[in-house]
């Protein structure tokens, strides 16, 4: 019995890697790995989000939403699974275009998109209508590829003429631009982290093995994960009045206008009181009046 290869099975032939999907990765032993990381995480973060409707965009290999309160949840994917491929979901939607998400404006609390970025053709316009949709406050949760990474790293060498590791047609966006596109749509960013710090390998046995570096990863150099995950929260400012609307508001308040000045003129038959508007003070025409 031969044994093992260091970084598993031969690399399949050069056609077949020209035409691995995001599907076909996810079938193999380093896409169960990620699945499985993936899955872990997300439980731990939608458990936490409370609303009414929650929405997964994309990979239906994946149930996001397993633990989430949420009353009403469903997935929208560009393609349908087996039965028994659905993993736990009740219903997937099949939709053509993520760019243009047939839902109504501030109708959903929570979506969850696990590598639909990387794999999108307008993945800016992919985010504007998943804010589109969003309700105010309401939160997204993105999982992808990290460009710096081991496998970041062996995904370079496809342009040397290397087999791929990772899907030919991704577009590994890294999470520091990720975080700046957000920003400019006026979400905040909440929480992330980076997982699946094992080295390039098709085979299950080795990654077992490599497992021990997960550990010493998340604490010595937590970001060259090869998956992040972050979760963002959609903020909308509110109005407030100011300017020349408050300033015209203290001219039309009412001011205090000082009394008028008197004195007093007596004479044998009669006594009258004449008014001085130039006087300054009222009590000064009627201390005149009473010393004459």
């Amino acid at each position: 019995m031969q044994p093992e290869p260091l970084f598993g099975a031969p690399p399949p032939p050069p056609e077949a890697v020209a035409e691995l999907r995001i599907a076909e990765f996810l079938q193999s032993p380093p896409g169960r790995y990620v699945l499985a990381w993936e899955q872990q995480q997300l439980n731990a973060v939608v458990a936490d989000i409370f609303g009414y409707h929650a929405l997964q965009l994309g990979l239906p290999e994946i149930d996001a939403l397993r633990e989430s309160r949420m009353k009403l949840r469903f997935c929208a994917a560009d393609r349908l699974l087996d039965p028994a491929q659905r993993n736990g979901h009740a219903q997937v939607a099949v939709i053509n275009r993520y760019e243009e998400l047939p839902f109504a404006s501030g109708s959903i609390d929570l979506v969850v998109m696990p590598h639909v970025l990387e794999f999108a053709d307008e993945p800016h316009q992919v985010l504007r209508e998943v804010e589109r949709v969003l309700v105010p406050e309401g939160q997204v949760v993105i999982t992808g590829f990290n460009p710096a990474s081991l496998w970041g790293l062996r995904q370079l060498g496809t342009r040397l003429g290397a087999a791929a590791f990772l899907p030919r047609d991704g577009q590994f966006i890294a999470l520091p631009r990720i975080k700046d596109w957000l920003k400019l749509l006026s979400f905040e960013t909440h929480r992330g982290r980076f997982g699946c710090y094992v080295p390039w390998t098709r085979s299950e046995k080795w990654l077992a093995r490599w497992s021990f570096m997960e550990k010493a990863g998340d604490r010595w150099w937590p970001v060259l994960g090869s998956v992040y995950l972050v979760t963002a929260v959609k903020r909308v400012r509110g109005m407030r009045l100011v300017g020349a609307l408050r300033k015209r508001r203290e001219l039309l308040r009412p001011a205090l206008a000082p009394a008028a000045a008197r004195s007093l003129l007596r004479t044998d038959e009669a006594a009258s009181v004449r008014v001085l508007d130039d006087a300054p003070a009222a009590n000064d025409g009627g201390a005149q009046a009473a010393r004459g």
